[in-house]
């Protein structure tokens, strides 16, 4: 009878201390005895005792308790293991005190949670001193069982590697929540140390630190069956019955990550991962068993939970669920792969964690596919994981997923990689066509619009890449060749409506993001190309560099339109009249209007680029128009769920179709140029009715791709324009033979004699001399042929008879 008045003593005595104060707490109530904590011999739990009855015992006793401050009358030991601490770059908590080890109430739990302590030794027991209670269910020596496998994040056995588990014992105050950027200050009633006298903080801190006890209450059992297992928290273990408000955290509603983590309030409360309107789709059975999740748990209630884990598989960093190169199921260890935490759901049917993808890009897919960014780290030259946000310089890197340039390859081209949050900030996404649209009022989809309906196009980012890290080229010259000097850092979040301005302090536009690291940014030499796994190999198109697309794609404002003449300096130091820079509008629109162009009648541009003419010209684009997955006929849009975006593809360079030796006529169903330029135009041998600038009326010839298409039989892109058509010195994207310079490693104003004419990166099978530039709609064959001697048709016969 005195053993078990002593034990249930103790359950009502501990209950009270650990005992939740709020009434709205009341699906969680402090019942020990039916949690996994009752090891008691009459607990059903498959860890218990043989025969001891007690309960309070394993971990209490009123007498010849450890002498440990603040502990409540601790019946065990303390492990002596030297445990591996949490760390990341974009931590901001005192590094002194993290890597001291876990200390405090935390030194408790893990006397039986880290797996080197046998669970049934304790002080004293019936009188008894250092006494080992027989136990069955337990591990070899008694100790913590590991479930799943000590190296998953589904085991109670947490090891002594705490490199995987939140951080403990560490300093958390204003000072923190100010550097970190998206932490709440404690202010003593979520979060707070427990000052005699008033009402608890809902997670109390010791002595102003975070400690296990500060999310867990070990009495504490969850009665309401909607919720889950509640892993003794304190608070809800999920969202509940709405998205967060993003304002001040309400216990009722919100998960408990967020009383210390806001995320930048409303930013992550309308994200594509917490708002309900997006995140609708529900987990499988077997993903939500897995996991401990209520039966049919939608993702915008799991919230932080669908990719982090506070104890997770160990070596994943930051936390992220199942975020290992492990290809055991669960994961078992292996080294950090940030990717495998997308492809949860962002994979086939078949792969997700998830009922329905239909909504859900297949990421998974163009990672496979032949051509890919190198995302698995096997594929990185250094063969780890280089990605690291909160790297570099400046404040809350880590909330601005900033990282270092040295990281991209700027002094160590070796360092070259590509991760999921290299372009995507996953606490900012929105499934809307802007990054600034309202999220509460989601569109069909959160990539670029591309609406044949509206026939207008611009380069804004979309909403998947807001709030990312991007740059922004500064350029001291415009002549072609002439790399930026310099570049400004695009961060944060404007915010609903905020500007749409290129020189905003935020990611505006989707090249912002690839410039990042496709610049002398992000390195000093070109790299070469295929040097990553998954690239395209080297010698493809002859090309053997990576070339400087913020160099390329520069759109100085007195090239644009037609302009007869230009004082920048030139190939051979001015430009040729009726000559100056060509782009594809990546940056800013090109001004060439139809009328500029010369072009009337039926335009030469597909849908949307076609479909109101009066915006020709005026219009920009984006980089994923032309990199990405393989598409249709006639269109640069995705099928199925197969994402925007240059994340795989079969062709060379991540292109949407083929581009090469060539290419032209004959392979309308698959050259990339022909997914936005009207095929007749280019490659049938009959006058289409369609007009280019290159067109001739005064003899008749008409349009001038179809005639040469019916004089030659066949014609080849890169006879006459270039190789990387990202942008040029020339016109039209044309190469001149007669004016070679700098890009390919020759002096200025160079003239070319060999026939076909290749060198890296923009020459390839060339053969067109431009002896003159010709009027936009106006050109003649007298235009075409060397410097001096034969030109017009006569040279043309010699030069591209049969082709070259």
């Amino acid at each position: 009878m005195r053993r078990l008045a002593v034990g249930m003593f103790f359950v009502v005595a501990l209950a009270t201390w650990f005992a939740p104060a709020d009434p709205a707490l009341s699906a969680r109530v402090s019942d020990i005895r039916n949690t996994k904590h009752n090891l008691s011999a009459n607990s059903t739990n498959t860890v218990k005792a043989t025969t001891e009855s007690q309960i309070c015992v394993f971990c209490h006793t009123p007498h010849a308790a450890e002498n440990i401050v603040g502990a409540p009358l601790w019946n065990r030991k303390l492990s002596g293991a030297t445990y591996t601490t949490y760390s990341s770059s974009s931590l901001e908590a005192n590094l002194t005190e993290l890597s001291a080890g876990p200390g405090g109430l935390s030194r408790l739990c893990l006397s039986c949670h880290d797996g080197t302590m046998a669970i049934g030794n304790v002080n004293v027991v019936n009188g008894k001193a250092n006494q080992a209670i027989t136990m069955t269910g337990t591990a070899t020596g008694g100790t913590m069982p590991a479930g799943a496998g000590t190296t998953t994040g589904f085991t109670r056995n947490l090891g002594t590697d705490l490199s995987n588990d939140h951080p403990i014992s560490f300093t958390y105050d204003a000072t923190l929540a100010t550097n970190d950027g998206e932490l709440r200050a404690p202010d003593g009633v979520n979060v707070g140390t427990r000052v005699r006298g008033q009402t608890k903080p809902k997670l109390p801190l010791e002595n102003g630190q975070m400690q296990c006890t500060t999310c867990h209450d070990p009495h504490l059992r969850e009665t309401d069956a909607n919720k889950g297992a509640g892993k003794f928290l304190r608070l809800n273990r999920l969202q509940e019955t709405q998205q967060p408000t993003g304002a001040q955290f309400n216990e009722t509603n919100d998960i408990f990550c967020l009383a210390c983590h806001d995320k930048a309030g409303q930013t992550w409360a309308l994200s594509a991962h917490a708002n309900p309107l997006v995140a609708d789709e529900q987990y499988t059975a077997a993903a939500a068993a897995q996991r401990e999740f209520p039966a049919n748990l939608p993702v915008w209630r799991a919230a932080c939970l669908n990719c982090h884990d506070t104890h997770t598989v160990q070596g994943a960093r930051r936390l992220l669920r199942e975020g290992t190169d492990s290809t055991a199921i669960p994961k078992a260890g292996g080294n950090s792969a940030i990717e495998e935490t997308c492809y949860q759901c962002h994979a086939t049917l078949a792969q997700s964690a998830l009922t329905n993808v239909a909504q859900v890009p297949n990421i998974k897919d163009d990672f496979a596919l032949a051509r890919h960014m190198p995302i698995k780290s096997t594929e990185q030259q250094t063969g780890s994981e280089v990605h690291d946000i909160g790297t570099g310089t400046g404040t809350r890197r880590g909330k601005d997923f900033y990282e270092d340039p040295a990281l991209l390859g700027r002094t160590n081209s070796l360092n070259r990689h590509v991760e999921c949050t290299d372009c995507h900030n996953p606490h900012r996404v929105v499934k809307n066509r802007k990054f600034n649209a309202d999220p509460t009022t989601p569109d069909a989809g959160g990539a670029h619009d591309h609406n044949p309906a509206t026939g207008t196009h611009t380069n804004i980012a979309s909403g998947v890449l807001k709030g990312g890290y991007g740059v922004e080229p500064v350029y001291g010259g415009k002549a072609f060749g002439t790399p930026p000097t310099s570049f400004d850092v695009k961060r944060g979040d404007g915010g609903v409506g905020a500007s749409e301005a290129v020189g905003s302090t935020y990611v505006t536009r989707e090249y912002q993001i690839c410039m990042k690291c496709h610049s002398t940014y992000a390195y000093t030499t070109p790299p070469n190309l295929g040097s990553s796994g998954g690239g395209t190999p080297s010698g493809t198109n002859s090309l053997i560099q990576f070339t400087d697309q913020s160099m390329e794609f520069q759109a100085p404002a007195g090239h644009t339109g037609e302009p007869a003449s230009t004082s920048d300096s030139g190939a051979t130091g001015v430009y040729q009249t009726r000559n100056h820079r060509s782009w594809h509008p990546v940056m800013a629109p090109t001004g060439r209007a139809l009328a500029t162009r010369g072009i009337t009648g039926t335009n030469p541009w597909l849908a949307p680029w076609g479909t109101n003419t009066t915006n020709i010209g005026a219009q920009t684009m984006y980089c994923s128009d032309c990199h990405g997955s393989n598409t249709g006929t006639g269109t640069v849009v995705p099928t199925g769920t197969a994402p925007w975006g240059p994340h795989g593809s079969t062709n060379n360079f991540i292109l949407k179709g083929t581009w090469g030796v060539g290419s032209g006529n004959g392979d309308s169903g698959t050259l990339l140029c022909f997914k936005c330029h009207a095929t007749a135009v280019y490659n049938t041998s009959n006058d289409s009715g369609r007009r280019s600038g290159f067109y001739d009326g005064s003899t008749g010839k008409g349009n001038l791709h179809n005639y040469h298409v019916n004089r030659i039989g066949r014609i080849e892109c890169t006879w006459c324009h270039i190789a990387v058509p990202h942008g040029w010195k020339n016109r039209s994207l044309l190469v001149n033979l007669n004016d070679v310079g700098p890009e390919a490693g020759l002096a200025a104003g160079t003239v070319i004699n060999t026939k076909p004419y290749t060198k890296a990166p923009y020459y390839l099978n060339s053969v067109l001399r431009v002896k003159s530039f010709g009027t936009p709609g106006s050109w003649a064959d007298s235009n075409c042929g060397p410097p001096t001697g034969t030109a017009g048709k006569d040279w043309m016969k010699a030069t591209c008879a049969n082709g070259p």
